[in-house]
């Protein structure tokens, strides 16, 4: 499932610094669940990691050494990255979760994975061993409300990934 172009659109009017400041905090919720998530890139770790949705005109640049990251309207060609990967925004999120077949999705050219295939390999064995949760994880940011937006969270990955990806985990 792609992302739906009208929810796409408004991102190319609104303010960089908000979006950014939004994924910093969704950033620093996933870290704190997950302290030692870039434990497991050694040498890698120094490496900028950028995660392009082919469904959204955001980039998204990831320094685990830092740790940060940072937003750039696309194309981001001013902050090259060592290892790039591309491909729709659901299907991006299933891989920070360990829900599909990053060599599968690959294959079939649903992802496209450029730079530093290494690194790239070991971003996602970090990936795939931290148990990320992201409507688990994230919906703890809604306090008193963290099992509405949990249930939310898990209907909409539901729905995203219904028939988009198997489970290899």
């Amino acid at each position: 499932m792609e992302f739906l172009r009208s929810l796409a659109i408004p991102l190319n009017y609104m303010p960089l610094v908000a979006i950014e400041r939004a994924a910093g905090l969704l950033f620093e919720r996933v870290l704190k669940e997950h302290p030692d998530l870039f434990e497991r890139l050694g040498e890698y770790k120094a490496k900028r990691f950028a995660f392009l949705p082919s469904d959204v005109p955001l980039a998204f640049i990831v320094e685990p050494a830092g740790p940060s990251i940072r937003v750039m309207r696309k194309p981001a060609t001013q902050d090259p990255a060592d290892a790039a990967v591309e491909g729709p925004l659901f299907l991006l999120l299933a891989l920070l979760e360990g829900r599909c077949d990053a060599d599968a999705l690959f294959f079939s050219r649903d992802l496209s994975v450029t730079g530093d295939m290494e690194a790239m390999l070991a971003m996602r064995n970090a990936l795939d061993g931290a148990d990320i949760d992201l409507p688990r994880d994230l919906s703890r940011l809604a306090g008193p409300l963290a099992p509405f937006f949990g249930r939310v969270g898990r209907d909409i990955r539901r729905r995203a990934l219904n028939n988009e990806t198997s489970s290899w985990n």
